[in-house]
């Protein structure tokens, strides 16, 4: 069903995800951050295709979600990963915001979490 590139780069991406959480549970641990960097977009490029990776990082109307996320990649690799963390979120927020809603309004019907997204202040906020 899916092929070995696209199981390999899941998996780096599970493992990219994880080293960032650990990298903020363990007080910004710059090594942690940097590995969960690297290990994230390698991911992402065998998950999508290096193709539509350069395609979806090389959007001009994306322009500062892009200088913002690999200004924040380039941060923490210099060892300012507070700065480089909130940076990364800003562009990841930036780059991906249209899908935020989306991806609200497919939670909805799920059981559990459907009732927290329901709410007044959460459905205020998305």
């Amino acid at each position: 069903m899916f092929s070995d590139s696209t199981k390999a780069g899941t998996l780096l991406l599970s493992l990219g995800l994880l080293c960032l959480f650990l990298g903020v549970l363990f007080l910004f641990d710059p090594a942690l951050l940097a590995l969960g960097d690297v290990l994230f977009l390698a991911g992402l490029t065998m998950t999508i295709g290096a193709g539509r990776t350069v395609r979806f990082f090389s959007r001009p109307d994306r322009i500062r979600g892009i200088v913002s996320f690999f200004g924040g990649i380039c941060l923490v690799l210099l060892r300012w990963p507070i700065l480089g963390l909130l940076s990364q979120c800003y562009g990841i927020v930036y780059l991906f915001g249209q899908f935020f809603p989306i991806a609200a309004n497919a939670v909805r019907d799920v059981p559990v979490v459907g009732g927290l997204v329901r709410m007044k202040w959460v459905e205020g906020f998305v």
